[in-house]
């Protein structure tokens, strides 16, 4: 951003809103930047965020991606809550679709009325740098040395600084016992190797003091053994990211309920996007692929089984493989799903990370991988029709023509898990939004409590269940007689956070081995 604090050595001017123009790009790392506010700044390609007095914009380039988007919901939040008091309206503007009425022509009359926007120019900040095989330099009296030999830890002298280029990022390694002089002339070296390398000046360095290293830098070592002096900071670690999942979730890490402040966590880290996804479902003893359009539906009386393939930092080709079971699902189906993923993995000669997932649970890297994810109702399996007809009970399944009430509680690409849940008026928060479908139209709902993310999801989901469909949005307190209808007539309903069922322990971990007989 521009400017800087008010100081002793500067006399603030009286406070006057600045209207600014800030510009989310990315692909992993999303980076935002303020740019002159006008019209030559915007492209096709990024999300730009427009923070004016009574109302932030977002634009969504027509070729921006889902991070750049989710990013900037999140800086929009920020800026609402630094700049706004938390009150002010957020309107979202895709690029391509103008409507001189709507908040897009609002949007277009602050640029001078609306005008084709031109090509993106290409920087330093666009530059993509591919993940190369890792070199070691020693670095002495400011001069880099390429040292040819096995990246192992023993190298390492605690005299010493190193340098680590690994093409995308570069780690500085500081000895523990080296010269604050060292230090200097390490960090100056590196500056000239960028510039002599004419590498980026966005070039991510990271610096790493010995007996601190990341697991990023270790990783790049043939050998690292573990020590013993930092044993234990693992698993307070592991804890910690425990606990803020479940705060994400609402819950105290001692179990009990929090209050609806919201918590800003940051994103564990998630598999790369831009893979293929295949998802299967289990049928009797054969597995029948989902069409793409229904992938991210998961029926709770049926079993899954999903496989997604993508690329790494070094440009492996890696497999993420896991069988969902659903709640209501039979012992065949789940006993089933297990199997063909393990015939699965073997047939990729066991290089997939391989995964049991049960209902409710799922990991973070799951969730996100579907844009949304919706637990249905019932099941389309012949396993689970068979057991419902056995007991003489309606399946009570999702019908995409039926009256079906489904719960948003999402805020993030992690954890946008929408639940089906019972289409009568006491299913509904006031901490959630709804999506109501009824057989000749689509409504969203939103909580008094709820938050702009949960809104922007519930238009996703919506639009993820009936393509094309008109969606009626209401506020709670605005619904129509119609709307009530569908939920069987106005009844109380709870403005307290629905708690998930989360069971709150430390990590543990087991090692097991298989020996013959």
């Amino acid at each position: 951003m521009e400017g800087g604090f008010a100081s002793g050595f500067k006399t603030p001017e009286e406070e006057t809103f600045e209207t600014r123009l800030y510009i989310c790009k990315g692909k992993r790392a999303i980076r935002i930047k303020q740019v002159p506010f006008a019209r030559s700044s915007l492209n096709h390609d990024d999300v730009f965020i427009l923070d004016t007095e009574n109302k932030i914009y977002q634009f969504n380039g027509a070729n921006s991606n889902i991070q750049e988007r989710a990013k900037s919901l999140e800086v929009i939040q920020h800026l609402k809550e630094k700049y706004h008091g938390g009150v002010c309206d957020v309107a979202i503007v895709d690029d391509g679709k103008l409507q001189a009425e709507s908040d897009s022509g609002e949007f277009w009359v602050l640029f001078g009325g609306f005008a084709p926007i031109g090509k993106k120019t290409v920087s330093d900040d666009d530059v993509v740098l591919e993940t190369t095989a890792p070199k070691l330099y020693s670095i002495n009296d400011g001069e880099l040395k390429f040292e040819d030999i096995p990246l192992t830890k023993a190298v390492l002298e605690n005299t010493r600084c190193f340098l680590l280029d690994c093409g995308a990022e570069m780690f500085v390694w500081v000895g523990r016992v080296t010269q604050l002089e060292d230090r200097k002339a390490a960090t100056k070296a590196v500056e000239e190797f960028i510039i002599n390398q004419k590498r980026p000046k966005t070039t991510r360095v990271t610096q790493v003091i010995q007996g601190y290293e990341s697991h990023a830098f270790k990783s790049k070592f043939e050998s690292w053994p573990a020590g013993t002096a930092t044993g234990n900071s693992g698993a307070e670690d592991g804890r910690g990211k425990v606990a803020a999942l479940l705060k994400q979730q609402g819950v105290d890490v001692k179990g009990a309920p929090k209050s609806s402040t919201p918590v800003n966590e940051e994103v564990p880290p998630l598999l790369e996007g831009g893979g293929r996804l295949e998802v299967w479902c289990i049928d009797g003893n054969t597995r029948s692929p989902l069409p793409k359009e229904d992938n991210g539906k998961f029926y709770s009386g049926d079993c899954y089984i999903v496989l997604y393939t993508y690329h790494s930092g070094d440009k492996k080709e890696e497999y993420y493989l896991n069988y969902w079971i659903g709640k209501e699902s039979t012992a065949d189906d789940q006993v089933m799903g297990a199997e063909l993923a393990n015939t699965m993995w073997n047939s990729l000669k066991g290089r997939p990370v391989l995964g049991r997932i049960y209902q409710g649970k799922e990991p973070p890297q799951f969730v996100a991988l579907f844009q949304p994810m919706v637990i249905l109702k019932g099941g389309i399996s012949s396993g689970y029709k068979k057991i419902t007809e056995e007991k003489g009970a309606a399946s009570g399944s999702y019908s995409p023509d039926g009256i079906a009430l489904f719960r948003v509680s999402g805020t993030a690409i992690h954890n946008n898990k929408t639940l089906h849940v019972d289409a009568l008026a006491t299913s509904l928060s006031s901490t959630d939004c709804f999506v109501l479908q009824t057989g000749s139209a689509m409504f969203t709902w939103h909580g008094n409590s709820s938050t702009y993310e949960q809104q922007q999801w519930a238009a996703k989901v919506a639009e993820f269940l009936k393509p094309g469909a008109t969606v009626k949005h209401c506020k709670e307190g605005t619904e129509s007689s119609a709307f009530w209808f569908a939920l069987d007539g106005k009844q109380s309903y709870t403005s307290k956070p629905i708690m998930q069922d989360t069971i709150v322990r430390d990590p543990h971990l087991y090692a097991f081995s298989i020996r013959k007989g």
